[in-house]
């Protein structure tokens, strides 16, 4: 009698592995991001009802909303970034790379010469949403008119179109004197985060939910419109749910941190060595790789030279261009 299992079974055994590895690795690195700062804090005297009023204010006020950030936000852009490679077709995109997040700075950017006296943060968010998914639509509308779709051509025009966009936003902000916001927007960094100043990314995690609910309809867009349309698939709707989807993550991501590189890219494309390329069982992994890689990067930030900080986006941009340069020199048809 036969012991060996189906890889229909080894399948999900491995991916319960790794869910459950993946999870404890983001609560390990949560609460190491509790206890880490220019404030001397100690977290097992405030669990264990010795902390002062300073230390519960750090906690709560500035630790907890800063770790929860970076949790919410590490998790959406990995989905965003796994949805954008379907709905692109293409395992080398990243909403860094190929304009939503050049777009979405450009938004902030437009508001604050239009409306320099503030708006609100609802406006904002939907303004910049609305920035990002003209950042997609302009990627996705360029791939369409390609003869040739390349495995490599895809991301380096997307490249060429983020920096093209990057570049409009220099010059305008140089007109009127906000280069230095700008460059801010453009350097993603969660030092700044305290209570009441991250809550917009509850809508990001909502997002995420919506985007398990459809993954498996956009496993079905990765093989084409033919495809899809073939078995019953409504294309043009589920590609428009996609990019309201990506656009408004995208949004609240840069509304509260800035622009966030290559957690998207990263992400996505470790998990499918586990799941291949079923999106309902790698959003999930996905997701809390995404979080892991944040909350990573922003411990080491805030370790390299503490009390002081580097931005977690400057570190996650050496990883990720190793990653793309590795992915591209390989130019192996499983990338495409």
């Amino acid at each position: 009698m036969s012991h060996l299992k189906s890889p229909a079974t080894r399948v999900p055994r491995t991916g319960a592995f790794w869910l459950l590895l993946l999870l404890a690795l983001v609560v390990v690195l949560g609460l190491c991001s509790l206890n880490v700062g220019a404030s001397r804090m100690n977290l097992l005297n405030v669990l264990a009802g010795y902390a002062d009023d300073r230390v519960s204010k750090v906690l709560f006020a500035s630790r907890l909303p800063r770790t929860l950030a970076l949790i919410l936000a590490g998790a959406a852009l990995a989905v965003a970034g796994a949805m954008l490679q379907m709905m692109a077709r293409n395992r080398l995109v990243d909403t860094s790379t190929t304009g939503p997040m050049a777009a979405a700075a450009l938004g902030m950017l437009v508001l604050a010469i239009l409306l320099p006296n503030g708006v609100p943060l609802w406006l904002r968010f939907l303004v910049v949403s609305a920035f990002a998914a003209g950042g997609i639509l302009l990627f996705l509308g360029v791939l369409q008119r390609m003869p040739l779709r390349s495995a490599l051509i895809v991301p380096l025009v997307g490249l060429v179109m983020a920096g093209v966009i990057h570049a409009g936003g220099g010059l305008l902000a140089h007109h009127f004197d906000l280069a230095q916001s700008l460059r801010a927007w453009n350097s993603g960094d969660f030092s700044a985060i305290l209570r009441g100043r991250y809550e917009l990314l509850w809508i990001a995690a909502g997002l995420t939910l919506a985007a398990m609910v459809l993954a498996d309809r956009f496993t079905v867009i990765g093989m084409g419109r033919d495809f899809a349309t073939n078995i019953g698939v409504n294309y043009a709707l589920l590609m428009a749910v996609g990019v309201i989807l990506v656009a408004m993550i995208v949004g609240s991501v840069v509304v509260t941190a800035g622009v966030i590189p290559f957690i998207g890219l990263v992400a996505p494309n470790l998990i499918r060595l586990v799941t291949g390329d079923n999106l309902r069982r790698a959003i999930p992994l996905a997701a809390l790789l995404g979080a892991a890689l944040l909350l990573a990067a922003d411990l080491l930030g805030r370790l390299l030279i503490h009390p002081y900080e580097v931005p977690s986006s400057n570190l996650l941009s050496i990883a990720g261009c190793v990653v793309f340069i590795g992915v591209l020199l390989q130019g192996r048809a499983k990338w495409s």
